[in-house]
């Protein structure tokens, strides 16, 4: 097991960190519309922790199985344009992006949370899962979000990582009061 030091060693290393879609931006329930649109619900203060930490000089990506138009609407919001959707495969899908940015591993973590995930989980320096993961993402993740999928969890990790960074007051210090 992960020791909650060694977590933030791994995250104070980060230059890129990668994120699933359904369950982890999301709470992984799908709507459809009687076109048969997909649609997701996103939150926004996961929104706004994913800008910290690119304002904050970290990449951004997105793997995920699934593929649905809604999902490049946020990323677009949000000015993430390493997204990678229909992902079988995330492990090779990683390690094309690692070689893509020429990073290592160890610069790299990512958040998943179910078995589709779990390698890509493993090979990073630092990986996290939001708290209603499948039992065997919870094992692999070095760092288990409090709170679930599509609620947050996603913010706690980034201010995680740039607390591991000494980033965390200059990220937020714009939004305090004076």
């Amino acid at each position: 097991m992960t020791t909650t030091e060694e977590n933030r060693q791994h995250a104070s290393q980060l230059k890129l960190m990668v994120f699933d879609v359904d369950g982890v931006m999301s709470d992984g329930g799908l709507f459809y519309s009687d076109e048969g649109v997909e649609t997701k619900q996103f939150n926004c203060r996961d929104g706004l922790g994913l800008r910290l930490l690119q304002n904050s000089g970290l990449q951004i990506a997105i793997i995920t199985g699934r593929k649905a138009r809604c999902v490049e609407h946020r990323m677009a919001n949000l000015g993430i344009d390493l997204l990678y959707q229909g992902v079988n495969n995330k492990l090779a899908t990683l390690h094309e992006l690692l070689a893509r940015l020429d990073l290592r591993a160890d610069q790299a973590g990512f958040m998943g949370d179910d078995i589709i995930d779990l390698q890509a989980m493993a090979a990073c320096g630092f990986s996290a899962a939001p708290a209603d993961s499948h039992p065997l993402a919870l094992r692999q993740a070095g760092f288990v979000s409090s709170l679930t999928g599509g609620h947050g969890a996603v913010r706690e990790v980034c201010e995680f990582i740039l607390a591991a960074q000494g980033k965390l007051d200059a990220a937020l210090a714009p939004y305090l009061p004076a």
